[in-house]
């Protein structure tokens, strides 16, 4: 006995030609507007038999004030599991990539800034990204760079290849031998550790920082500020968001409540961390409405494609409504994430 998700080849094609309709146009469709706009070779008539069906199978329903049908979070998972092949960006999309993501800017912050920003004016969605996570990072060298009498330059060398660079204030009696004596001290004790690690002990590695003849009144700065100064993560939440303007323009967002929903969404950058966290190793990833683990996603689609930084990933992608071009938007998310990794490698 056939599954019952199983679809005949006639159910197949009016079902996608329900999504396509819903996708271009965001009013339920019609067995007349289906026949008409679609050369499927079939009444009108046949067409709403078999939306009848797709709705008892679970991929269709409708509103009471519409006897048109609506692509359910089911008929987008079969139809993103049947796309073959994904649009590639056109010229003027892939000219405008290159354009704002220049190498002129090759800050990682500021690069998925401008991928977040740009990914959204594309695909009028939201545009996401997530720095990868460093806390599993080991340090390979600190280095410390006397720059101003009561400022200095950390440079962190991590093993994945990364590079990150803080300013911490000092006295401005520290003299220059002294920041060279620490900076042998501080990689004696902590290269070859993860920063959670060095975060977590770094008390103990540095508890006698106040017998020392050299150095201590700089080392307790450490001691103090160690929380912070070994914590590199992109803040806030490490995730970076572009424009909302452009997908509140969308008709989901008509009404108030949903406005509200999304304008939450965008405050709670903890909710799409988390999301996004679950994404690191995982090339492609699309999860659709209700297959969201948080129900505070369940109105949205999030598709992410992960760029490697080194032995380190992140993730890239776009945020909207289950109503979304997949298969141009998926494409467009594929190519912003091997742009990303090329001018971060």
């Amino acid at each position: 006995m056939p599954s019952a998700d199983a679809l005949t080849e006639r159910e197949r094609r009016v079902l996608e030609a329900v999504i396509h309709t819903y996708i271009e146009t965001a009013e339920p469709a019609g067995s007349q507007t289906i026949a008409r706009r679609y050369p499927l070779g079939l009444s009108s008539a046949s067409i709403r038999s078999i939306m009848s069906d797709l709705e008892a199978k679970g991929f269709l329903y409708h509103t009471h004030t519409s006897a048109g049908r609506i692509p359910t979070d089911q008929a987008y998972r079969r139809y993103v599991n049947d796309l073959t092949r994904f649009a590639s960006p056109s010229d003027h999309e892939r000219e405008t990539l290159r354009r704002e993501l220049g190498p002129d800017r090759n800050a990682i912050e500021e690069i998925l800034r401008r991928a977040a920003q740009v990914l959204g004016v594309l695909t009028h969605e939201l545009g996401v990204a997530a720095a990868p996570r460093l806390d599993a990072v080991v340090l390979e060298r600190l280095d410390l760079v006397h720059v101003a009498s009561e400022r200095l330059l950390l440079v962190f060398h991590l093993r994945s290849g990364a590079v990150r660079t803080i300013f911490v204030q000092i006295p401005a009696s520290v003299a220059a031998a002294t920041v060279e004596h620490v900076t042998r001290i501080l990689n004696e004790r902590l290269a070859g550790l993860t920063l959670r690690d060095i975060r977590a002990s770094l008390g103990e590695r540095l508890r006698d920082v106040d017998g020392l003849a050299q150095g201590g009144e700089l080392l307790n700065i450490f001691l103090a500020e160690g929380d912070e100064i070994f914590d590199l993560s992109v803040p806030p939440e490490g995730v970076v968001l572009g424009s909302a303007e452009l997908l509140a323009g969308q008709p989901e967002f008509a009404s108030n409540e949903k406005m509200r929903g999304l304008l939450s969404l965008t405050g709670r950058r903890d909710v799409l961390r988390e999301a996004l966290d679950t994404r690191q190793h995982a090339g492609l990833s699309i999860t659709i409405g209700s297959e969201h683990d948080d129900a505070r996603l369940a109105d949205f689609t999030l598709v992410t494609s992960s760029y490697r930084l080194g032995d380190l990933t992140g993730v890239i992608g776009v945020i909207g409504p289950t109503r979304m071009p997949y298969d141009k938007i998926i494409g467009l998310v594929q190519h912003t994430s091997r742009l990303v990794e090329g001018l971060i490698t």
